[in-house]
C-alpha cells in the first residue's frame, strides 16, 4: 500500500507551541500602549477592567457549571477573563516589573493548560496512528492471502488441465496401437473412451 508522505512546514510545527506567549505578550503590549495614552491611574478605566474581566469568569464558571458544561467556552471565558485582568492592571500600573510579573505568571499558567491539551491531543493522534497501522496491516494480510488463494487456484487448475491434456493424448495414442482392445480397459474400470474411438 501507498502512503502519501506531507511535510509540514516549520512554522505550522512552532505556531500551536508559540501561540500562549504570543497571546499573552500582545495583551502586554496593547496594555502598556493604552497605559501610555492615558489609562494610567484612571479609575474609571480600572472599574471597566475589572468588572469586563469579572464579567468573563463569571461566564467561564456557568459554562463550566452543570451536565451539559462545554468545556471549550469554559477554557475560552477563563482565558478572556485573565487576559482582561492583565491588560487592566499592565494599563494601570506605573512601572514596568508589576505588568512584566503578571505576563511571566499569565504565560507559565497558559502553558500549563495548553500542555495538558497537548498530550491528549498526542495520546489521541499516536492511538489513531496505531489504529490505522493495525487496520493497514490486516487489510495488507487479507490481501497477501487471497492472493496466494487465487495463484494456488490458477496452478491447480492449470496442473488439472495438463494432465487431462496428457490423458487424452494418451489414449488417442494407445488406440492407434495394433491390437487395442476398449473392453479390456472398461473392465479394468478405466473410463470409457469415446465412441469414435472404438470405431477405429
Amino acid at each position: 500500500m501507498n502512503e502519501q508522505i506531507v511535510a509540514r512546514h516549520w512554522l505550522a510545527l512552532i505556531a500551536p507551541k508559540a501561540a500562549p506567549a504570543v497571546a499573552t505578550s500582545t495583551v502586554l503590549i496593547l496594555a502598556r500602549i493604552w497605559n501610555a495614552n492615558g489609562a494610567e491611574h484612571s479609575v474609571g478605566n480600572a472599574v471597566l477592567m475589572t468588572a469586563l474581566s469579572l464579567a468573563a469568569a463569571a461566564a467561564g464558571a456557568c459554562a463550566s457549571v452543570g451536565r451539559a458544561g462545554d468545556p471549550v467556552i469554559a477554557g475560552t471565558a477563563f482565558a478572556a477573563s485573565g487576559g482582561l485582568a492583565l491588560a487592566g492592571v499592565a494599563g494601570y500600573a506605573d512601572g514596568l516589573p508589576l505588568p512584566l510579573l503578571l505576563w511571566v505568571l499569565a504565560t507559565a499558567v497558559a502553558y500549563g493548560l495548553a500542555a495538558r491539551y497537548w498530550r491528549t491531543d498526542r495520546r489521541e493522534r499516536v492511538a489513531f496512528d496505531r489504529h490505522v497501522s493495525d487496520r493497514r496491516e490486516e487489510r495488507a494480510h487479507i490481501e497477501r492471502v487471497e492472493t496466494i488463494r487465487g495463484s494456488t487456484q490458477i496452478e491447480v487448475a492449470r496442473s488439472g488441465a495438463a494432465y487431462a491434456e496428457q490423458l487424452a493424448q494418451a489414449l488417442i495414442s494407445r488406440a492407434a496401437l495394433p491390437g487395442f482392445d476398449p473392453a479390456a480397459l472398461e473392465r479394468a474400470g478405466l473410463p470409457e473412451l469415446p465412441a469414435h474411438h472404438r470405431d477405429t
